[in-house]
C-alpha cells in the first residue's frame, strides 16, 4: 500500500513511517518542519527514513494546498494511487494552546480540513486521524470510554482535537471516506518531543537540576509506549480501508494510570539519582486524570499494548543516555 503520513518526520509520525517501511509499504511523508521544537531533530529522522527507496518526503505546509499538491505530484502520488492518509500533523500541547489559541485553531482545525480535502482530491479511501485523550476534559469517572460525553474541553488544544473529529465525521458521511479517529493517551518513547514531561524531566535530572512539579503529585496519566501506539495505527489503517464510509472513535492507551509522583520516582530510579522538586501550583488546562478503556481498540483494531511504565521508563532512559553519550 502507498500511505501518506502528515507530520511524518515528527515523534509518532517517524515511528509509524519506520514500521510501514519495514512491512513493505511505500510511504510519503508530508512535514513543514515547524519550529515548535528543534526542526533539526525532525530532519534527522527524515534523513534516516530516506535511506529506504520506498520513502519520499514532501516538505510543505498543509495550509498551502498548492505546495502540497505539487510536492505529492513530484513524489509520484496521483489520484487513486494512495491507499490511506494518516493525519498526525498538528500543533500539540495544552499550555501553549492557551497562550496562542488562534494559531492552534488554524493549524489543527483548518489543517485537518485540508488533509481531508487532500484525501478527497486524491480519492484516498481510508483516513486515520490522530486525536487526543484531552477531548474528555476533566472527567472524574474512569476509565474513559468512547461513548462518554465530550462536550466540555478545558483547553483550546482539546477543543481543536474535538473539532477535528467532527470534521472527520462529516467527510465520512458526505464522501464515503473510511475514517478512524484515534484518541492518543500520553505517548512516550525514543525521540519523544523534548518539551514533554518524561523527556524534559529525564534531561533535567541527568543535569542535576530540580524538576518543575505541578500540584501535589496526585495527578494521574495513562502513559502509552510509542510502539504500542504505532501497532494501533496499523490496525486503524486496515480497518478504515476495509470499511468505506465508516467513522469510528477509538482510544489508544495502556489502560493503566501512573501518578506524577510515581513517574518521577521511576525516572529517578532509572537514572540513579534522587529527584529534587521545584514545587509549583497546578496548571490551568491540565486534567487531573486520564485512563483509557481500550476494549473497542482490542475488538476493532486487534490492539494489544504490552509495555507497562515500569518497563518503558528504563527503556526510554537507555535511549536518552545513548543519544547524549
Amino acid at each position: 500500500m502507498k500511505i501518506i503520513v502528515t507530520g511524518g518526520a515528527g515523534f509518532i509520525g517517524a515511528h509509524l513511517c519506520r514500521r510501514l517501511l519495514s512491512r513493505g509499504d511505500e510511504v510519503v511523508a508530508i512535514d513543514n518542519f515547524d519550529s515548535f521544537y528543534d526542526p533539526a531533530l525532525k530532519r534527522r529522522s527524515a534523513e534516516e527514513l530516506g535511506a529506504c527507496d520506498r520513502f519520499r518526503l514532501v516538505e510543505a505546509d498543509l495550509l498551502d494546498p498548492a505546495a502540497v499538491d505539487a510536492g505529492l505530484a513530484a513524489a509520484g502520488v496521483a489520484p487513486g494511487s494512495a491507499g490511506a492518509i494518516v493525519h498526525l500533523a498538528a500543533r500539540a500541547g495544552v499550555r501553549p494552546s492557551i497562550e496562542d489559541p488562534v494559531l492552534y485553531t488554524r493549524v489543527n482545525v483548518e489543517g485537518t480540513t485540508q488533509a481531508l480535502e487532500l484525501a478527497r482530491r486524491l480519492q484516498v479511501p481510508a483516513f486515520v486521524f490522530g486525536s487526543s485523550s484531552s477531548v474528555y476534559g476533566n472527567r472524574a469517572e474512569v476509565p474513559f470510554s468512547e461513548s462518554d460525553p465530550v462536550a466540555a474541553p478545558i483547553s483550546p488544544y482539546a477543543a481543536t482535537k474535538r473539532a477535528g473529529e467532527l470534521i472527520c465525521h462529516s467527510y465520512a458521511h458526505l464522501y464515503g471516506l473510511g475514517v478512524v479517529s484515534l484518541r492518543f493517551f500520553t505517548v512516550y518513547g525514543p525521540r519523544q518531543r523534548p518539551d514533554l514531561a518524561i523527556h524534559k524531566f529525564t534531561r533535567m535530572l541527568s543535569q542535576g537540576r530540580p524538576i518543575p512539579f505541578f500540584g501535589d503529585g496526585s495527578t494521574r496519566r495513562d502513559y502509552t509506549w510509542v510502539d504500542d501506539i504505532v501497532q494501533g495505527i496499523e490496525g486503524a489503517i486496515a480497518y478504515a480501508a476495509a470499511h468505506p464510509g465508516c467513522f469510528e472513535l477509538v482510544n489508544l492507551g495502556e489502560s493503566d494510570t501512573v501518578t506524577l509522583a510515581r513517574l518521577v520516582e521511576l525516572l529517578g530510579d532509572a537514572l540513579g539519582v534522587r529527584p529534587e522538586l521545584q514545587r509549583l501550583p497546578a496548571q490551568p488546562g491540565d486534567v487531573e486524570r486520564t485512563c483509557a478503556d481500550i476494549s473497542r481498540a482490542r475488538a476493532l483494531l486487534g490492539y494489544a499494548p504490552s509495555t507497562r511504565i515500569e518497563e518503558g521508563i528504563p527503556r526510554f532512559v537507555a535511549w536518552f543516555r545513548g543519544e547524549h553519550d
